[in-house]
Order: C-alpha cells, then sequence, then structure tokens
C-alpha cells in the first residue's frame, strides 16, 4: 500500500473491487486509477501497436494508457480511462489489449518486429502479392485491431436525451469556472456549470495553495454550496462537454449512474444545452517530454504526480522507501517536487535543463541536466542523467515528468477556428474567431496561477452579462517560468504518443518522406488518432516537427479540432433510442384488435403492422400465412392498410396538378371513379405507385405505398409550392386522419352489406374501380373504394380512425358464418405476387415504367415530372420485363435477389439477365413463385431459365411465366 497521509478521500469507508480477478481495496472518492496506485498496481494495460507495458501516466480524461474494460457479458464497457472511473463497491475492471494475460502479453513479440512497423508501414506493405490482401493480410489486421471488445449481448441499460436553455452555460468547475458561475448566479442570471469530475474545483483539489489562507478545498465547499443555494443555477456533476455546435448548441454527457454498482434510472443522459453566451473554463493538460526509454511504468506527468498526493493521498510508490524523482524544463516540476517533501515522500532530484533553474524545497537540484534514458521493463527502475556530457545513473522507482501547459481549446476551435501560438506561454491558445457567443477564461486561456484562473473567471462573466464580478478570495500568483523542450535527442526510442506507440523517429521518418503538413503527419504516422485524441501528444509532437523543419511552432499549426472531445458511447448518442424506441413506431387504428387476436407484429416503415395471425396448431409460420390466403381466395379477409399514404388534394387546378405528378392522366378522372397512378423520378425512372380517387370535381384522394408517404407528400409539396405556386390547389396528408380496411375475397360484398347503411353494394352500383361516400354502423362516416391487390372481389373502406378498430371488430363479429379472416402483410404480399402487382421491390429506384409493364401508362399527351427523362435512349432501349417464374421443381426454393441466366451460361456478370425481386409459395398453386425481371422476358414465356445466387450457392431451375398467376383475365376482381 502506498497511501500517504491527508487527501479528500473517505479513508472511514472501505470499498471492494477487482482488477483482472484480483481483489482490491479503496475509498470513497477514489478513482479507479488512484486505487490501483494505492494498492500498488503498476502494470495497467499495452500499448496497441507494440504492446509494450503502460502505467498510469495522468489522472484526468487525457490519459492514453490506463484503459479497462468495466463490468462484463452485456453491461461491458471497453476503453473506459481508469482516470475517470469514479471507484464504487463491487467494481470489476479487466485489462485490455493483451493476451493470454497482462503480465505475460505474447504479442508483445510486436516490440521484436518494430523496426519493420515504422510509421507509414500499412501504406507501404501488404500490398503484394495482390491475393493475399483479401486471405492472409486483412483477417491479421482485423483481428489485431481495436483494444477492447464490445458484449455481443444488447445494454441493459437505460439512456435519456433532453434539451437545456440557458443565459450562460460554465464548461468546466475549477477556479475561472467557479468564479463565473458565482458571478453570473448572483447576478440573477440563469446558469449552467458543468464539470466532468464528480467534484467540483478542478486543479484546486489537486494543489496545495492556499485561498485566504484555507485550503483551497474548503474555499471549494463553500463556493458550491452557494451555487446550490440558487435556483437560477443548475450545476452538472460527472457531465462533459464534448463538442460545441451551430447556434450556441452544445452536446454534453452527463453520467448519471456509472459510478453506481448498477444505476437506480438512466446510466447516461445526452444533453443538448442551447446558451446564450458560453465560457470556456477547462483548464490545461500536460505536456511530457520525450526521451529514450520514457514509456515505462512509473513514468507519467509531474502534475498528476502532485494531484495522486494533494487529492487522493497515494503515491506510485510500490514501496515507501522507493525514491522519486522529477523531470522538468518550468517551475511547476519544483512544485510538484516541494509537495511531495511536504508530504514526507523521499524525492530522489529533480533534473531540470535551466542553468539557473532554483530550487522549491529541501531536494537535490540537477540544473542543466536533462534525463536521457531508463531501465526496467514492467516498471522503471533507474534513469540516466547527462549533465555536460557526462552521464549517470540514478535509481528511482518512480518520475514525473513536465514539459509544460497545453490549454485546452478545443471546444473553442470546433467551429474550425486555428489556435494561436503565444511564445510567451510556449502554448497554443484560444482562436481569435471563437463560436458565436464563447469567450474563454482561466487556464483554457493561459491564465494558471490561481489568483490569474479566479480573475479571469469572474471578469469574463462580468463583461458577458454586463453585471459586477464576484468577491474573490486571495491567491497565489507566481508567473510559470519554462524552457521549452520538445525532447531529449538520442539513441533510443523516444515516445510521443503512448497509445498509438509513436516515437520521435517516426515523426522524422515522416519529414523525411516529405509528410510534413500536420494533417498528414497525423495520418503517416497516427499521431493522435487513438482514444485521447492526442491531448498529451499532438502539441510536442508538433514541436519535434518544428525542429526538424526548421519552421517555428506557429508555422507548423495544428490538425483540425473535432467533437467530441472525449469518447461518447454510441448508446448515449442514441439518447436511449434503442430497440422499440429507436424511432418512433406509430401504431394502426386496428392494432388493438390485432393483439387481442394474436398477431405477430413486424415494422413496415414506421408502423408496426400485423404481420399474420398464428392460430393454435400452427407450428410453422407458413401454415399461417397459407390459411390466411386460402381464406381470402375462397371466401372473405380483413386486412389494415391505413398505413398506406393518402393526401388529401383540393382546390380548381387540382386536376392539373396531378397530371403534372403523375406519368398517366388524372384530370379526365370522372368523379367517383379510382385510377392506379404512377409517379416518375426527375430521371425518368419509377418511384411509387397507388391510386388516385376523384371523390368531387376539385377533390381527390391519392393514396401511396408505406415506404413512401413521406417522401411523396414533400415532393408534392415541394412542387405546389417551388414549381407551380400559380396553381389553386392545397394539399394535406390525412394517412392518420382516415382508418382504411381492405375486404377481400367472392364474399365480401355480402359482408360489407352488413354494415353500410342503405347503400347499393351491387356490381352495377359501385363497379370495380369506384368510390363513394357513405355512411356505416348507423351513421359513421365513411368512403368506400372498390379497389383489390389481390386480384379477387375486394373493397377499401375508410372511416375516421377513431373508429377503425370498432369497425374492424364489427366485421370480424358479422361475417363469422362467411369465414371472415383477418390476414397481415405475409399474406398481403403472396397475394399480390399472386395476382402480379409490382410494389416496393420492384418500383426499387432502378426500374422504369417499361420494365413493369407499364409503358403505355407514360402519356405522351401532357407533360409530367420525368416523362421526357423516361424516353431517353437508354431506358427505352432496356429489353428487361417483369415476368412470373415458377419452379420446375415444387420442394424448391426461390431465393429473392437472385439473378438470372439462361441455361448452360456461366454465372458472371456479363451473362447476368436479370433478378429475382419478390418470391413466395403460392398456396393455391402449391409450387413456389416469383416476380422478377428477365431480358427479352415477354418473348420468352415457358422458356426455362436458372436462378442462381452464387454468394451462397442456391440454384434452382424456373419457368418464364406471364407475371398474373391467378385470374389473369380480372374477371375475379370485376364480378
Amino acid at each position: 500500500m502506498t497511501r500517504i497521509p491527508g487527501g479528500l478521500v473517505d479513508r472511514s469507508r472501505t470499498l471492494s473491487f477487482t482488477f483482472d480477478g484480483t481483489r482490491y481495496e479503496g475509498h470513497p472518492g477514489d478513482t479507479l486509477a488512484s486505487a490501483l496506485m494505492a494498492n500498488g498496481v503498476r502494470l495497467v494495460g499495452r500499448s496497441f501497436k507494440y504492446h509494450r507495458p503502460r502505467g498510469i501516466f495522468s489522472a484526468g480524461s487525457e490519459e492514453p494508457n490506463a484503459l479497462v474494460t468495466l463490468r462484463s457479458g452485456a453491461r461491458a464497457e471497453p476503453n473506459t480511462r481508469a482516470t475517470c472511473v469514479e471507484l464504487y463497491d463491487g467494481l470489476a475492471a479487466t485489462s485490455q489489449n493483451r493476451w493470454p494475460c497482462l503480465d505475460f502479453d505474447a504479442l508483445a513479440v510486436n516490440d521484436i518486429a518494430s523496426p519493420f512497423l515504422a510509421a507509414g508501414f500499412y501504406y507501404k506493405t501488404f500490398m503484394w502479392p495482390k491475393p493475399f490482401w483479401e486471405k492472409l493480410y486483412e483477417p491479421l489486421i482485423r483481428r489485431a485491431a481495436g483494444l477492447g471488445a464490445l458484449g455481443r449481448d444488447p445494454d441493459p441499460d437505460a439512456y435519456d436525451k433532453g434539451f437545456l436553455h440557458c443565459d450562460l452555460l460554465v464548461i468546466g468547475g475549477g477556479a475561472a469556472g467557479l468564479a463565473a458561475a458565482l458571478t453570473a448566479g448572483r447576478a440573477g442570471a440563469s446558469v449552467i456549470l458543468a464539470d466532468e469530475d464528480f467534484r467540483l474545483g478542478g486543479r484546486l483539489l489537486m494543489e496545495s495553495h492556499l485561498l485566504d489562507d484555507g485550503p483551497a478545498a474548503a474555499w471549494v465547499a463553500a463556493a458550491e454550496a452557494d451555487l446550490d443555494t440558487m435556483p437560477n443555477v443548475r450545476i452538472l456533476r460527472r457531465t462533459t462537454v464534448f463538442g460545441s455546435y451551430d447556434h450556441g448548441i452544445f452536446g454534453a454527457i452527463e453520467r448519471v449512474g456509472d459510478h453506481l454498482p448498477r444505476p437506480e434510472t438512466v446510466r447516461q443522459t445526452l444533453w443538448r444545452i442551447t446558451a446564450r453566451h458560453s465560457i470556456l473554463a477547462a483548464g490545461a493538460t500536460e505536456r511530457h517530454i520525450p526521451f529514450a526509454d520514457n514509456d515505462r511504468p512509473g513514468i507519467l506527468l509531474g502534475g498528476a504526480l502532485r494531484a495522486y498526493v494533494n487529492r487522493w493521498g497515494v503515491t506510485p510508490q510500490a514501496r515507501d522507501s522507493d525514491r522519486v524523482a522529477i523531470f522538468t524544463d518550468n517551475d511547476d516540476g519544483h512544485r510538484t517536487a516541494a509537495d511531495l517533501v511536504a508530504r514526507g515522500v523521499p524525492v530522489l532530484a529533480v533534473i531540470d535543463p535551466r542553468r539557473d533553474a532554483r530550487r522549491f524545497g529541501e531536494y537535490q537540484l540537477f540544473s542543466g541536466a536533462t534525463v536521457t534514458g531508463s531501465t526496467g521493463r514492467r516498471s522503471l527502475t533507474s534513469i540516466e542523467i547527462t549533465r555536460d556530457g557526462r552521464s549517470d545513473v540514478l535509481e528511482c522507482a518512480v518520475l514525473g515528468v513536465s514539459g509544460g501547459w497545453n490549454p485546452n481549446v478545443h471546444l473553442a476551435s470546433h467551429h474550425r477556428g486555428r489556435p494561436q501560438w503565444s511564445q510567451a506561454h510556449q502554448a497554443f491558445l484560444p482562436p481569435a474567431d471563437l463560436p458565436p457567443g464563447m469567450a474563454v477564461a482561466g487556464a483554457a486561456a493561459g491564465h494558471g496561477s490561481p489568483h490569474a484562473a479566479l480573475r479571469s473567471g469572474a471578469q469574463t462573466a462580468a463583461r458577458l452579462l454586463d453585471c459586477s464580478a464576484a468577491l474573490l478570495p486571495h491567491a497565489e500568483d507566481a508567473p510559470l517560468c519554462q524552457l521549452p523542450l520538445w525532447h531529449v535527442p538520442g539513441r533510443g526510442r523516444a515516445w510521443v504518443d503512448f497509445q498509438n506507440d509513436v516515437t520521435v523517429k517516426d515523426i522524422a521518418l515522416a519529414h523525411r518522406e516529405n509528410m510534413r503538413s500536420v494533417e498528414h503527419l497525423k495520418r503517416w504516422t497516427t499521431l493522435g488518432m487513438a482514444t485521447d485524441q492526442g491531448k498529451t501528444a499532438n502539441v510536442t509532437a508538433l514541436g519535434v516537427m518544428a525542429e526538424l523543419t526548421g519552421a517555428s511552432v506557429a508555422q507548423t499549426g495544428t490538425t483540425v479540432f473535432r467533437p467530441p472531445y472525449t469518447p461518447v458511447a454510441l448508446a448515449a448518442l442514441g439518447g436511449g433510442d434503442s430497440g422499440m424506441t429507436f424511432r418512433p413506431t406509430r401504431l394502426t387504428p386496428t392494432h388493438g384488435f390485432a393483439v387481442a387476436h394474436g398477431a405477430r407484429l413486424v415494422e413496415a416503415g414506421q408502423w408496426m403492422r400485423a404481420q399474420m395471425f398464428p392460430r393454435a396448431g400452427e407450428t410453422h409460420w407458413r401454415d399461417t400465412v397459407d390459411r390466411e390466403v386460402m381464406a381470402v381466395r375462397a371466401g372473405v379477409g380483413l386486412c389494415d392498410v391505413t398505413t398506406l399514404g393518402k393526401i388529401d388534394v383540393q382546390g380548381a387546378d387540382a386536376g392539373a396538378f396531378l397530371d403534372r405528378i403523375y406519368c398517366n392522366a388524372m384530370a379526365s378522372l370522372r368523379v367517383g371513379k379510382v385510377r392506379y397512378g404512377l409517379m416518375l423520378r426527375e430521371d425518368g425512372f419509377a418511384y411509387d405507385d397507388g391510386t388516385c380517387a376523384r371523390l368531387a370535381d376539385t377533390h381527390y384522394v391519392v393514396t401511396t405505398t408505406t415506404a413512401n408517404a413521406g417522401l411523396v407528400y414533400s415532393r408534392m409539396e415541394f412542387a405546389r409550392q417551388c414549381l407551380w405556386p400559380d396553381l389553386d390547389v392545397q394539399l394535406i396528408s390525412t394517412t392518420d386522419a382516415w382508418a382504411q380496411i381492405a375486404v377481400a375475397g367472392p364474399k365480401s360484398r355480402a359482408l360489407l352489406e352488413r354494415v353500410v347503411d342503405g347503400f347499393d353494394m351491387s356490381n352495377a352500383a359501385v363497379p370495380f374501380m369506384s368510390c363513394a361516400a357513405l355512411t356505416v354502423c348507423g351513421g359513421v362516416r365513411a368512403r368506400l373504394f372498390r379497389i383489390s391487390f389481390s386480384g379477387e372481389l375486394a373493397y377499401e373502406i375508410a372511416v375516421p380512425a377513431r373508429y377503425g378498430n370498432a369497425l374492424m371488430a364489427r366485421l370480424a363479429d358479422l361475417g363469422q358464418d362467411l369465414g371472415v379472416t383477418p390476414y397481415g402483410t405475409e399474406a398481403l404480399s403472396v397475394l399480390r405476387i399472386e395476382k402480379g402487382h409490382a410494389a416496393a421491390a420492384e418500383l426499387n429506384g432502378q426500374t422504369t415504367a417499361q420494365m413493369v409493364g407499364m409503358g403505355r401508362m407514360v402519356s405522351t399527351r401532357k407533360d409530367s415530372i420525368g416523362a421526357v427523362m423516361s424516353r431517353r435512349k437508354g431506358l427505352v432501349s432496356d429489353t428487361r420485363r417483369l415476368v412470373g417464374l415458377r419452379a420446375i421443381d415444387p420442394a424448391a426454393r426461390i431465393p429473392a435477389g437472385a439473378h438470372l441466366f439462361a441455361q448452360g451460361a456461366a454465372r458472371v456478370t456479363a451473362t447476368d439477365q436479370g433478378w429475382v425481386t419478390s418470391a413466395c409459395w403460392s398456396p393455391h398453386l402449391k409450387t413456389p413463385i416469383a416476380l422478377g425481371f428477365l431480358t427479352d422476358g415477354a418473348e420468352r414465356m415457358g422458356e426455362a431459365i436458372v436462378a442462381a445466387n452464387p454468394l451462397e450457392g442456391d440454384e434452382v431451375t424456373l419457368t418464364v411465366t406471364s407475371p398474373h398467376f391467378i385470374d389473369p383475365e380480372g374477371d375475379r376482381l370485376r364480378g
């Protein structure tokens, strides 16, 4: 154990957790990283490419090494930074990217092969022999890719999303953020304060600074209590603002239940925050100094070392006697040494390349020196220091490295603003062109001392809101003196990006190979492309490249900053929209009837429709579908077709408007009649079909396919408003307003006669393709359409949606003696295939009216959308036609999507003659049948062809027939 006195953890309680199956103990207030450190665990992971041992490197969200998988099974979450995991009782974590175990990783053999895996190796290799890519290289790369592994079972946790609005969003709860929130809150503004930590305070909790002669943590607690009493202030703890978007909108993830063994409500909430003003007070991230073999466990950032000592009361020592060294090019490293000495931690020495460096406490100082190497495999054992050409070895177990601080400007740059290099700060500061309404304060703006950060936050909020700044405590305001040292030259590998194993030599190689642009450098070396997005590596790499090119860091520039700031779970981005809530689902008006009669439901577009109605004793889905199909053919069936799009078209020019929308004529349609219609895209291809009924001189009702209901309506509205605004026509979608039920079968007229109110249902009064307004069931207003997609005598009756369920139940009750049978979408599909009706599979966006047998419908007497383009030579010369296909062997299966070939032809693209669009078993014909497009299909009736699925090796011999398998003359539907 390496606990030391002090810190902000609750040592009166003990929490138990496991890492790689070994049980350890920690305390409330610990992170997983601090608890592992307290238990002497130094090896926590392996690097991505070379599988080198990795230890804890930082204390925050910038952590590149300590990536673990939390929990197991369906709740497993890979690539979680141990530095950000709040410890709870029963937490289970496992290491990643190792096999078979962390201590002995067989894939560490990659490190031996590192000379062959240098920067850009994947662009230079795997290119020959050509067959090796698919059979060898790609499988190997895919197997090695990734760090953790997702569980294959559905995530059982709940996620949510919400919307917030405020006058001021403060991003970061450190010194600047708290000062800004206090100023704005006391001014009466609505404030949201978001911080990714589970405690407010930021770096104030990790320092030994005094505020008003008292501990900084005490002032933070008082400020937090003050904010909690303000009704206009909302504090979002455990919340990361991950992206800045247009119009003052920010994306944020609140980890509501991640600190609990099982979330009590939701696990994470996705917040969309709209703010009039925002203050970025996200602090700064320390950078390291690359030197030979600087990646050993036990080497970490100096500021992180100080944080673990001051906030969590732990050190990375394996034993109390282990000595600690500090390598720094600035005064901050000396503050770390002073804090360690004050806590009784044995500090061996501070190594500082500055000749004029001064000590901050009682420790040995090697000024004008650098660290030039280290030893140890799974943990640090010694370092080599060089001064004035002389090298010495110092035995130590911990090395803190401090190379300066980089302001966290990411969110300020999400609108493509480029950070500005500051020579005085030796860092990039926020861009001049900030997102509208945003200001930057504190260390994120280069004001790193406690006094400067507090003052910056308060004054920035006061300026934005035109109010007085809050009174602030007295704090230290010491300047940071620094000599920039981007890397220590040497023969060994000096690591820049620890997660992706990018070294100074890789950057030098990229320079020699002319990959000098920062964007090229990033992609050539994979620098900054890991889960930490290079937070501790990118600026250091830019400094190295600047030295190589002879340019300044400002001239070298930065890559483009993009959201998210830290990784965000896809489940959280979905805001809980998974499974049945993945997208809005619409229930048909007869949903209650369907559920009551045991329907199996299926998604159809946005709707949940009855797929079939299984009965007791039916052991296979086809038993049910066959029964439903034969019931329609022999008696009468009921099917809810409400989901078909319904658009009311009214106005003096309604007919002229529809003439331009449909390729066939609609203005000539008589009142009380229905006409089948086809719509073309602007390029001449067919994209939707349906019916058009004329209820009055200026009133039409158009139906569309279920899938294209919204698309057709939006295109019609576009045509009305933009193409022909001079036409007197109005549109309204009535899909949800009317429930529509198909009543199909030889006995359909007899059934409807029992519900209509004194209406003549005879064939003469209601012929095929006619429509009428009437009432049913004692006065309920209704619309009747005599149309059929089954090939049988059929009607569709529409009533206001609120009566749909009652009408379905009434029809089912009155038709008992007629053998009435509810049927679902599967039977509906079989019925339409048997009749040869085209549907979505045939109108898939790559077929023409000519191909589906409707070429004559494209009128040459009028113009319409797509009509001219449909006459292009390339479309007119296409000889593929819709045909019927019947299996020669009744026991065969026709695969939908199979390609059609002449018998004896090679199964290659050059001999491909078409494809199968829809296939089913026909209970009426007792054989498999299908529809498909076949070259010269109309002239090949009776020919035997082959439907082949080369991907799965399926083939079946078919006979080409008319697409109309049932009643090709249409006598049934006209009877």
